[in-house]
């Protein structure tokens, strides 16, 4: 590694941190991370199983929920291994280009994500505001085409803050990175150069992104209940927010920690590190970890079909 004025020329390690100040204890904390992610692990392969096991269950709803089951089980891969191998076995190097790839991954399983719960929203304003032509609008075409363009838009806009990083920044302060994971304003915080494309492209993306999405799935929930406290029957007003509850716990749950992560990386210099940082490894471990047991408890069909897998385990 050549250094230039103090500054570090083209590293080809960086040094993860962990939990800036939490250092001590981050063996102890390792636990509870771990556990999180052995249970999103089993919950959303489950989901994944019944969901392709059971034909009745092959229709827009449970195939969103199968194309996030899937995507949290990514991401939570992405960050976990080599976090634990920070906080228990005192592996904090990783490569310049793992930790591009692992920053890409990352961001990119987190737009997919989003654009997932976007779809989610759609399908349930189309299913709950027009239901005569729910069956027509998300035809088996749609689905395809959904779940390629959530997953395309999210890497497209992803790649060009990696080339950028790549191509533009060649010097750097420190090659210690104050983070459990290649987050890309903690990476671009590093370079001794001027980083104002970089955090405008950020920006950029976060907004096209996550800012694009919460504005349509806000505003499909908006009509959604306009449509459901109209509804004569009290009965039918009960069962038609019945079928939202779970992906509005799962909305509001992934946004909000999502936009805090987000603004304290740019603006929250007041917020102790180990708060923020641990913020956003509980982003990343939260929803993923969350999701199936939301699903399970307020989904009867993945509750009734769990039960029915678990009595066959026991009889076999």
């Amino acid at each position: 590694m050549l250094t230039f004025n103090g500054s570090f020329f083209m590293p080809s390690v960086f040094t993860l941190v962990g939990i800036p100040g939490l250092e001590p204890v981050q063996c102890w904390i390792g636990i509870p991370f771990c556990t999180m992610y052995v249970i999103a692990v089993i919950g959303n392969s489950l989901i994944l199983v019944i969901i392709k096991k059971e034909n009745s269950l092959h229709i827009p709803m449970y195939i969103f929920l199968a194309m996030l089951a899937a995507t949290d089980m990514a991401l939570s891969t992405c960050i976990l291994p080599k976090m634990l191998g920070i906080f228990w076995f005192h592996w904090p190097e990783i490569s310049f280009d793992a930790c591009l790839l692992q920053m890409g991954l990352i961001h990119s399983f987190q737009g997919t994500e989003s654009g997932v719960l976007l779809a989610m929203a759609l399908d349930r304003y189309v299913a709950i505001c027009n239901p005569l032509r729910h069956a027509t609008v998300f035809s088996q075409k749609l689905l395809t085409h959904l779940g390629v363009g959530v997953t395309l838009r999210a890497t497209f806009l992803i790649l060009p803050s990696l080339l950028l990083i790549k191509c533009r920044l060649k010097l750097y302060q420190t090659t210690v990175i104050s983070h459990s994971y290649c987050e890309h304003m903690a990476v671009v915080k590093l370079a001794a150069e001027d980083i104002r494309v970089n955090k405008i492209y950020g920006l950029f993306v976060a907004f096209a992104i996550l800012g694009f999405d919460i504005i349509f799935i806000t505003m499909s929930y908006v009509r959604i209940f306009v449509t459901v406290f109209q509804l004569p029957q009290k009965e039918a007003r009960v069962k038609a927010f019945n079928t939202c509850i779970a992906h509005i716990c799962v909305f509001l749950q992934f946004y909000l920690l999502a936009f805090f992560s987000f603004f304290t990386h740019r603006f929250g210099s007041h917020i102790p590190p180990y708060v923020h940082i641990l913020l956003s490894d509980l982003y990343l471990l939260v929803p993923p970890f969350l999701n199936p047991i939301v699903y399970g408890v307020k989904t009867k069909e993945i509750r009734r079909h769990a039960w029915k897998m678990f009595v066959s385990f026991q009889k076999s």
